[in-house]
């Protein structure tokens, strides 16, 4: 076979495999695990059934695929940890792409949360093992920030919590949103409001010094007074 034969046929699979998992996150956040089976998913997707299953023997192994995908895409929102010292830099980059992860693959995170409100029948595993290993090595940073005094000594893992639970609020209950805010979703400049509040509260909560910069979320202040950039 030449090259450019097998450049085309792995460009056709790759397409392939990515309209199966954006179906397939769409009908399992719909449906659930056991809700959901690969004949809706290929009907979503407009290809065969034997086509999915060519593909992806099973919906177990379907299923496996679309909570690895956002869980990696969540891993990379967390680069920031390694790629700044500064708390205020990190944690910022950090919550911002984790909101604009909750728009743009809602039912990624649906599938996720359906998941664990079913006490992980599938991915138990992955909680015990990826998921642990990846949580102890952004605990370990936020004990640095701690020892060297860039935060208050808060509880590294219920930070991380607050940070998820507030994130993935944006997707899980998009609905709820969506209805409070008239019917539509929020628009750019209010999503973007919404990740300046949720920003400057969390680094608030924390104590968070750092570098003053023009775009630093305001730091939160008492009824009364204002409140004024980060890092004064």
């Amino acid at each position: 076979m030449r090259g450019s034969d097998r450049t085309h046929k792995s460009a056709i699979r790759a397409e392939n495999e990515r309209t199966i998992l954006r179906a397939a996150e769409e009908v399992f956040g719909e449906s659930g695990f056991r809700g959901a089976t690969t004949g809706m998913i290929a009907d979503r997707a407009g290809l065969p059934k034997a086509n999915l299953h060519y593909y992806f023997p099973t919906k177990e192994a379907l299923y496996r695929r679309v909570v690895e995908h956002i869980f990696n895409i969540w891993l990379d929102a967390a680069n920031s940890f390694d790629e700044s010292d500064d708390p205020v830099e990190a944690l910022t980059a950090y919550i911002s792409k984790k909101m604009d992860i909750s728009r743009e693959h809602p039912m990624g995170s649906k599938v996720w949360a359906n998941e664990i409100l079913h006490k992980a029948p599938v991915i138990q595993d992955y909680l015990e093992t990826t998921l642990r290993d990846w949580t102890a090595s952004r605990v370990a940073v936020i004990e640095r920030w701690i020892a060297e005094g860039k935060i208050a000594p808060v509880n590294p893992e219920y930070l991380l919590y607050m940070i998820w639970a507030t994130t993935q609020h944006y997707a899980d209950f998009n609905h709820q949103i969506d209805t409070l805010n008239g019917g539509a979703p929020l628009d750019d400049a209010q999503f973007e409001e919404a990740k300046r509040t949720v920003t400057g509260i969390i680094l608030a909560g924390i104590g968070a010094t750092g570098p003053a910069r023009r775009d630093a979320p305001a730091q939160l202040a008492p009824a009364g007074e204002a409140a004024t950039p980060a890092g004064e």
